[in-house]
């Protein structure tokens, strides 16, 4: 397992002093790329070898959201690997031991000078540790979309929306489907986050947003003209 502590700033919180979904987000991320270059894996041996990691899905567990000041503990592990993919899981601990956030997710290597995906590359098992996976219900590759849903304007990626692979961030996209689904439930009352990245958007591509109420959650999906996917972002209240 692998773990750094951090302290939620002013910055990455909102009005009520609770931190934001995007700010969330960065903590799991960049926990996960903390880890790979503290075993020397990071973003420069990944260049030098011309793959990355890619993830396919996320399951984002919120018990209670980090607030403004509050001490944290921000941790991973890889509690599987084939030979096409990886399991990670994460979680954020507040200052009294109690579990915050939970997470799992779904990872793929990819090709930089395609951008096709690879078989997991020779010594990547480096991030296998003995740690036990969270109990999580099985984190699925694939997010079904039901009923009709409701078109709103399209987002036309920008240079902000962007990471270091040239592709819109992972969560950029939580956040886009997170504003669309606030201008509709301004006090949603969030739980659960699912998430399915399919097609990477880069700059200059236009997503078209698809907001689905499906009563106790909301989805969105975010395609292109054609209604390809990019990405898909299911919000669920939490359970009683």
């Amino acid at each position: 397992m692998y773990s750094f502590h951090g302290k939620v700033r002013y910055s990455e919180c909102d009005e009520h002093g609770n931190i934001t979904i995007p700010a969330l987000i960065n903590y799991l991320q960049d926990c996960s790329t903390f880890h790979t270059e503290s075993l020397g894996h990071g973003v420069s041996f990944l260049a030098e070898h011309h793959f990355a990691w890619f993830i396919m899905a996320w399951q984002i567990s919120i018990e209670r959201l980090p607030r403004y000041c509050e001490h944290i503990t921000v941790s991973t592990w890889c509690y599987g690997l084939s030979a096409t993919s990886a399991k990670r899981n994460f979680t954020i601990v507040g200052e009294d031991g109690s579990t915050l956030v939970s997470a799992d997710s779904l990872w793929v290597t990819v090709d930089t000078n395609t951008g096709l995906p690879i078989r997991v590359p020779k010594g990547e098992d480096v991030y296998l540790t003995d740690d036990e996976p969270l109990h999580m219900p099985r984190t699925q590759r694939k997010l079904k979309l039901t009923g009709e849903g409701k078109r709103h304007d399209p987002i036309v990626v920008t240079e902000q929306h962007l990471d270091s692979n040239h592709h819109v961030n992972n969560a950029q996209y939580i956040t886009m489907a997170d504003r669309i689904i606030r201008v509709l439930d301004p006090n949603f009352n969030l739980g659960t986050i699912l998430v399915q990245y399919r097609h990477p958007a880069q700059l200059g591509d236009t997503l078209y947003p698809v907001l689905y109420d499906e009563g106790t959650s909301y989805a969105v999906d975010l395609c292109d003209e054609d209604g390809s996917r990019y990405c898909a972002v299911r919000m669920l209240a939490p359970r009683d």
